[in-house]
């Protein structure tokens, strides 16, 4: 211990590896039956923001067989002192190395974050391939939404989880305590692992290539099943929430008290995976809402609640709850947020809830410059919607918008990106207008990220525009978004190639992963860190390339994750990247008669459930 005392005294910010923040947890080590590390690929101020990976932490505490504790990625001087210490990377609640742990645990939650996950394990002292593992090492798993295309990953994991963990990690610990009690190999326990739903080993499945590199078959190995379902929480009022929460030492990106209005959305954005895969939508009371803040901010002393979803307007009792929780802590001072608002769900009486009288900057999501592109999305906003609410939040005080946008979305042309711009320019010329004498204030900020198509979505098999075409189009903005009122920004190309690669990879990946872990690459998601250079030798240096990747799918094609199911059909994803082709819009599920037949509610076993009973 005092080894690592000497290293915190030779780093920039030491409290982010001291642990003992409140209500922090301590078990005895030896008097459980299964011990996991919690691992987030990220420094502790954006890991620590993770709200799955504090649940998770908790739930596992409170049972009195299992402990549970945190770690994150170092630092790069925190890495270099333990190098030259030749000290292994180490959990926050006892100092004990990662190798000590009966279960290691990665939440995915971004492609460019793989690398450190490679560079955590090697630290630790826990050889990356699972075949170079012994029985003393730890198992490996992953969980979150890398989970539902883990096949980069599939060399260095021994299994992932599919769907919402605190469904299944008890069952999973149950199983690892059996087989630790009777003594089984490791072997032996990831066959017992099998008979939990939403458990993938990759082991079990073996990929066939062609000579062109598609994947000719995925096979499974008895007695793994050909096919993995996600896991779903069926009852999100009796989902687990904790009796206490973490409070950080150093502030970190999200430092306020978190609460999940629901899970799911079935908007049908036809580019969003989260909103495909999270399905079916389920809401919590107002009740459970309440009674679980009531708890939370008095042990926390936290002054900002986010209420956090998808989508958090679109929840039923949305003006309910915001005034009852208004009720609740204003005397304390106590802000309420919605990190997530729709344009059409926006009215200036709803903001005044979370904004009070500060006049920040609100953020909408258009995503696309034309109606006719929203269509091909199903993002089904006209131009009035977006001026109109615009124009609300102008007249209500705020005079500052940032607007998100996609370029290369599929069917995308010149004409959809001038549409960027002149909505830009004609939300600037409003906000002017009604500021009046204020108007020099007026700021409206368009930021253009890359479309990558991802699993699970129905635009799964188009293809994701060349560095040289996104080039293109980010200076066909630069040049037209200039002048005074007007900002843009926008996604290095680089890193959008990079996630479209890692995003819809095959196992293939892993060898080109290792070799850019190798060449220097971590903190890929950081675009001062990033190394394209380095990335392009890996891939050069295992026979990969960029294009074979970011290529279009035919619907024949099998890909990599087919033998992974989010409880979707892949019928309904055809059916609605046909309809994007021909322009048509479908409808919200929660809002039409009918259903989409999108298969969630009948392969899951488990339907929307809305907190007005519906």
């Amino acid at each position: 211990m005092k080894e690592y005392d000497r290293i915190l005294e030779r780093v920039e910010k030491p409290a982010r590896y001291i642990g003992g923040e409140l209500n922090a947890v301590v078990k005895p080590w030896e008097q459980v039956k299964v011990r996991v590390a919690l691992a987030f690929p990220d420094i502790y101020e954006i890991g620590f923001s993770h709200l799955g990976l504090r649940l998770l932490y908790h739930l596992i505490n409170e049972q009195a067989d299992y402990l549970a504790e945190r770690v994150y990625a170092p630092a790069t001087d925190m890495e270099q002192e333990l190098r030259k210490a030749e000290l292994p990377l180490f959990t926050l609640e006892s100092r004990r190395s990662l190798a000590e742990f009966d279960l290691v645990g990665f939440t995915l939650q971004y492609e460019l974050s793989y690398t450190n996950i490679l560079n955590m394990l090697n630290l630790a002292g826990i050889p990356l391939r699972r075949e170079e593992r012994g029985e003393g090492d730890p198992l490996i798993i992953g969980g979150g939404p890398g989970s539902y295309n883990p096949e980069p990953l599939a060399d260095f994991f021994d299994l992932f989880l599919l769907g919402e963990g605190e469904e299944a990690i008890l069952e999973i610990l149950e199983k690892i305590a059996l087989g630790k009690e009777k003594g089984w190999s490791k072997q032996d326990i990831k066959q017992e692992l099998l008979k939990v739903p939403g458990v993938y080993i990759p082991e079990y499945y073996t990929v066939e290539y062609t000579d062109e590199g598609k994947i000719a078959a995925i096979n499974p190995l008895s007695p793994a099943p050909p096919v993995v379902r996600k896991r779903v929480v069926r009852d999100f009022d009796r989902a687990y929430l904790p009796q206490k929460e973490l409070v950080p030492w150093v502030e970190p990106v999200h430092d306020r008290a978190m609460v999940e209005l629901f899970r799911g959305c079935t908007r049908g954005c036809r580019f969003c995976q989260a909103g495909m895969v999270y399905r079916p939508v389920r809401e919590r009371s107002p009740a459970v809402l309440t009674d679980y803040l009531k708890k939370i901010i008095p042990q926390t002393g936290y002054d900002e609640i986010s209420l956090t979803s998808l989508s958090s307007a679109d929840y039923t009792k949305i003006e309910e709850v915001l005034a009852t929780l208004a009720d609740c802590f204003a005397a304390q001072n106590v802000r309420l947020s919605l990190p997530s608002l729709r344009i059409d769900s926006f009215s200036p009486e709803l903001a005044a809830h979370f904004q009070g009288e500060r006049k920040g900057g609100l953020t909408f999501a258009p995503e696309a410059g034309t109606e006719r592109l929203r269509r091909v999305i199903n993002k089904n906003l006209t131009d009035e919607q977006i001026m109109r609410t615009t124009e609300a939040a102008f007249t209500a005080g705020w005079q500052r918008l940032k607007l998100y946008f996609m370029i290369g979305l599929p069917t995308e042309t010149d004409e959809d990106l001038q549409g960027i711009v002149d909505l830009a320019r004609a939300i600037l010329s409003v906000g002017r207008r009604l500021h009046g004498p204020k108007a020099g204030r007026v700021q409206v900020t368009v930021s253009a990220s890359t479309f990558v198509p991802k699993p699970h979505t129905p635009f799964q098999w188009r293809p994701q525009l060349s560095l040289a075409e996104t080039k293109r189009r980010q200076s066909f903005l630069q040049e037209r978004l200039v002048g005074r009122g007007l900002q843009f920004s926008w996604h290095d190309p680089t890193l959008s190639v990079m996630e479209g690669v890692l995003s819809r990879g095959d196992r293939r990946l892993g060898k080109a992963l290792a070799k850019a872990w190798e060449l220097g690459c971590t903190f890929d998601s950081w675009p001062d860190r990033f190394r394209w250079d380095l990335w392009q030798q890996a891939l050069s240096a295992t026979g990969l390339r960029t294009e074979d990747y970011l290529r279009a799918r035919s619907y024949q094609e099998i890909l990599p994750w087919d033998h992974l199911n989010a409880g979707l059909e892949k019928d309904y994803l055809r059916r609605e990247d046909q309809r994007a082709e021909e322009e048509k819009i479908t409808l919200d599920c929660r809002t039409r008669k009918g259903c989409t037949i999108c298969g969630v509610c009948s392969h899951m076993g488990a339907g929307p459930r809305l907190a007005g009973g519906e």
